[in-house]
């Protein structure tokens, strides 16, 4: 048997959020509770840490590194991906400080959980193998039902966790039959090694894996027809959570699907085109026709979240025959991630005083309010209904060419289609902040919002419209980060 000593220097990001957990795990123990906060410092900084470590990889390795006797990645995607994924996790982390500070919630372990998941991310989108994919879809999922279920006194959140954790090991289960179908025909399970195989195969066997394979990872996105435990568990759980489950695990479940697809299974494109058709064009109708009909923000939101996974996969489904396709599909839901955390930060933070303030009536009059605030959420739901000159204009734009490109101009008319009626929606929420009176007693009172979330707010809220006045350096990093 050859071995091989693995390259462990590039494989410091995991490295380093692995030991800074153990670490901070440690020294939270013997912190007294008036210390407590130093825990999310330490977290925090251990995220800006793993920022510096990850941006010098993009040069010192241009051609993609496969190590750990093939089990892991470094290259364009990986990096890409890790940054917005570390960035997108201390976003998150900010908002959720003064949340959980108001209520019961516990403080460390819901952030060295977070940190966990971030480290599950991490190994995912350097994986090359199924084995490897397995344990980082694992090590985040586990953190993320703990998660949803840390508010241990909310029965809601006790569902949410409990409908996430049933699901969940039913999705995992999947997608594991559907990796040892995969090994039982190729022998192998290594990307590299199954698309070998795959490309001589005549067996029709391995299209039964592929099915399998697929509905775990629509499933970790949230599409339709795995969609189920999506507006419950956006609801249920705390909103901190929810902006948590809506970020940076959708760029990584973003980074394996097109590495499973595209590395391992370029054989097979065919029957994975016809798959993820069927699945996008549902998650675009049900998620915007469902969405109309919700009187609770993050239930609306939630189906909302569907739809636009219905739009990522468009640039998937493009990307064999346009040169634009993935790296329309990545602009995507960068972009949709962004603006998305933005809107949950704004719910996280109409929420300080101890009640979720998630109903749709409770966003009446918010511009008399606070007119910073309603500005900033206005501009989100401009992105995410793709009015222009916000980013979500040219993210849809971008899979729409893309489409039109492959040949595939009637799925562009779809996407067009449901594009606009996910517009109605949106404009509702505009409509009752700027429109319509706030409601009497404390809702009519002003929103007081702290000075450190405002400023994150804010880059977050100028971020949509900066990126879409200005979308050719993120576009570029895209191109570059899948070929």
């Amino acid at each position: 048997m050859d071995f091989s000593m693995p390259q462990f220097l590039i494989a410091m990001p995991e490295i380093f959020l692995l030991s800074m957990t153990c670490a901070i795990l440690l020294i939270d123990a013997f912190l007294p509770p008036r210390l407590s906060y130093l825990t999310f410092l330490f977290v925090e900084l251990t995220l800006i840490a793993a920022i510096f470590i990850t941006i010098p990889q993009f040069k010192n390795y241009p051609i993609s590194i496969v190590t750990f006797n093939g089990h892991y990645v470094v290259d364009e995607l990986a990096i890409t991906s890790k940054l917005f994924i570390y960035l997108f996790s201390l976003f998150s982390f900010i908002y959720a400080r003064d949340y959980i500070k108001t209520r019961d919630i516990p403080q460390s372990e819901y952030y060295l959980l977070g940190l966990l998941a971030v480290l599950g991310m991490s190994v995912m989108v350097s994986a090359y193998s199924f084995l490897t994919i397995f344990l980082g879809l694992e090590l985040l999922s586990i953190a993320l039902y703990a998660m949803v279920a840390i508010q241990k006194h909310s029965n809601l959140a006790t569902e949410a966790a409990m409908k996430y954790f049933v699901l969940g090991a039913l999705a995992s289960g999947m997608f594991l039959y559907g990796i040892s179908i995969l090994y039982g025909v190729t022998g192998s399970i290594e990307m590299d090694g199954v698309a070998n195989v795959l490309k001589n195969s005549q067996n029709t066997v391995p299209m039964l894996g592929l099915i399998f394979v697929l509905a775990g990872l629509m499933f970790k996105f949230g599409a339709v027809p795995f969609h189920m435990w999506v507006p419950d568990v956006y609801q249920g759980a705390g909103t901190p959570t929810t902006l948590f489950i809506a970020s940076a695990p959708k760029v990584a479940a973003f980074a394996i699907t097109l590495r499973i697809l595209v590395q391992a299974m370029p054989a097979m494109q065919v029957n994975w085109e016809h798959l993820l058709i069927i699945v996008a064009v549902l998650s675009m109708f049900f998620g915007n026709v469902l969405a109309i009909v919700q009187s609770n923000f993050k239930r609306m939101l939630a189906y909302s979240s569907i739809a636009h996974i219905g739009y990522t996969l468009l640039g998937i489904i493009a990307g064999p025959n346009s040169t634009q396709g993935y790296s329309a599909a990545m602009f995507y839901i960068f972009t949709y991630v962004l603006v998305a955390a933005g809107a949950f930060a704004i719910i996280t933070v109409m929420s300080q005083k101890g009640v979720d303030l998630d109903q749709l009536d409770e966003y009446r009059g918010l511009n008399a309010r606070n007119p910073w605030l309603a500005f900033l959420m206005l501009l989100l739901l401009f992105s995410m209904a793709g009015v222009p000159p916000t980013v979500g204009f040219f993210a849809k734009l971008g899979l729409i060419e893309s489409l039109v490109e492959a040949n595939l101009v009637w799925l562009a008319v779809l996407a067009l289609i449901f594009a606009l009626i996910g517009a109605y929606y949106y404009l509702r929420v505009v409509m009752l902040m700027y429109f319509e009176e706030p409601k009497e007693g404390n809702q009519a009172l002003p929103v007081f919002v702290p000075r450190d979330m405002q400023i994150a707010l804010s880059i977050n809220g100028f971020a949509a419209l900066a990126l879409g006045l200005f979308p050719s350096f993120l576009i570029d990093l895209c191109r570059i980060s899948v070929g």
